[in-house]
């Protein structure tokens, strides 16, 4: 992928709009400005201007903005134009671009370009695309801390620690009849004490915000006509599955994504396992199943009206292992109860009535205390992380800690030197100071063309 030509995309959402924005971006863009504008643009200046076809017909009027080099998003030239949003309009706007020595951008070159002229780091660009991808405002805002630079801070420093502490380990290897008094046994330990507690903060951090990045994926499951989707609508604030007495209603997965405390949680109501002959139903069940292997949690519906039966049991004994239950029954207003929680085999049992939404909030409180969700305290933001974030952050706390086993004895300090120097090199993955080709082409082709 050349960062020395020119590039070009529709930088807004396909579709109708008031606005429609064309990016263009690359080397001394004057000429290309000069041949659509029809004159070379102001530099951060604002100027309605109209945009020429190559026959001097006018294809669209809108704003012109020209940042030069190297103060813009991409640290390139970059250009903008700003027309009107139809979905033609910008088709031909942007063909007028490439006729004009452009080419179309890749997936996600915008903000690998401006990675590459150091305008910013790999977290900080994986971070446009959670900004865009956010789903909830906690999300947003999460992503957006990432964005300026508070994880990309973070990890430095946890570097610059490493680094340092990894300097004074090999110059005592380097030069053991040097007095080199600063660096005691006692010295090594604290220090390294100190590195491991600030990349457990680190860590915490980073694996909650990875929370309102990815969400978490629910499965409602239970036998035909326990209120698995009136359990679903409750949950969801509004009418997404079919409710009727008729069992087997539901004879596909649904899905839902609500927002618990600014968590993502993907609800997925399923079929009612039993015995069927019924073709399509046994899909509906197959599918089921399907959807209970890769769940990150389960709420298994029971009828509380009649108890837990040993089809109920059947199913709980189904589950894939390690896989979080809740049960959950359904349908105490029918019997008068009151709503409550207790210790159940497997997990917790609720008792609830999904049709009047009686103890809707006791599960609500259930599932955050499951997933491991607290709201950061005042003042302190969590970092968006992604999967190999978190990975590079354990791969870094498992080498601290066998650094530590090794502190103790300067025969092994050769050891500790190099456990401190992998993990220099997992936590510079993070921010893109050690990043293979291939993972830059794999981070920036899910980006959006425009950006």
């Amino acid at each position: 992928m050349s960062n020395t030509d020119i590039i070009a995309a529709i930088a807004t959402p396909p579709g109708r709009g008031g606005i429609g924005v064309v990016r263009i971006s690359g080397p001394n863009l004057q000429s290309l400005a000069l041949e659509i504008l029809g004159y070379i643009p102001e530099q951060r200046y604002a100027r309605l201007s109209k945009f020429h076809a190559e026959n001097g017909l006018i294809i669209d009027q809108g704003i012109a903005l020209y940042f030069p080099a190297p103060h813009s998003y991409t640290g390139e030239d970059v250009l903008e134009l700003q027309g009107h949003g139809g979905q033609a309009i910008m088709n031909l706007l942007l063909s007028r671009c490439l006729t004009a020595g452009a080419r179309l951008a890749q997936p996600g070159e915008f903000t690998l370009r401006a990675f590459l002229n150091n305008k910013l780091d790999l977290a900080q660009a994986e971070s446009v695309a959670d900004v865009i991808d956010a789903s909830t405002s906690e999300a947003a805002l999460c992503a957006m801390r990432s964005l300026q630079g508070e994880f990309s801070t973070a990890v430095h420093a946890l570097v610059q620690a490493v680094t340092d502490l990894r300097m004074l380990v090999e110059a005592a290897l380097d030069f053991p009849e040097e007095e080199t008094n600063f660096l005691q046994h006692g010295d090594v330990h604290s220090k390294l004490n100190t590195i491991r507690t600030q990349l457990e903060c680190v860590l915490t951090s980073a694996r909650r915000g990875s929370l309102l990045r990815e969400g978490l994926c629910v499965v409602l499951v239970g036998r035909p006509n326990v209120g698995k989707s009136s359990l679903m609508n409750r949950l969801a604030g509004e009418e997404v599955a079919i409710v009727t007495e008729i069992p087997g209603t539901t004879r596909d997965a649904v899905r839902q994504a609500i927002n618990l405390e600014g968590v993502p949680l993907h609800l997925i109501d399923t079929a009612g396992l039993r015995e069927t002959n019924d073709t399509v139903e046994k899909i509906g069940i197959a599918r089921t199943r399907a959807a209970i292997e890769k769940a990150d949690l389960a709420l298994l519906l029971i009828d509380g009206c009649v108890g837990a039966a040993p089809e109920d049991w059947a199913i709980l004994s189904s589950f894939p292992a390690g896989l979080p239950v809740i049960q959950v029954f359904n349908k105490i207003d029918l019997l008068n109860e009151a709503p409550r929680i207790r210790t159940a085999e497997g997990g917790s049992a609720i008792y609830l009535s999904a049709k009047t939404g009686v103890g809707i909030e006791l599960l609500r409180q259930k599932l955050q205390e499951i997933i491991g969700w607290q709201p950061p305290p005042v003042g302190e933001g969590l970092f968006m992380a992604r999967h190999r974030h978190l990975q590079a952050l354990a791969e870094a706390k498992g080498c601290l800690e066998k650094a530590g086993e090794a502190t103790s004895d300067e025969s092994q300090w050769e050891l500790l030197a190099e456990e401190l120097r992998l993990a220099q090199l997992a936590l510079s993955t993070i921010t893109g100071e050690f990043s293979a080709d291939a993972l830059l082409g794999e981070i920036f082709s899910h980006f959006c063309i425009g950006k």
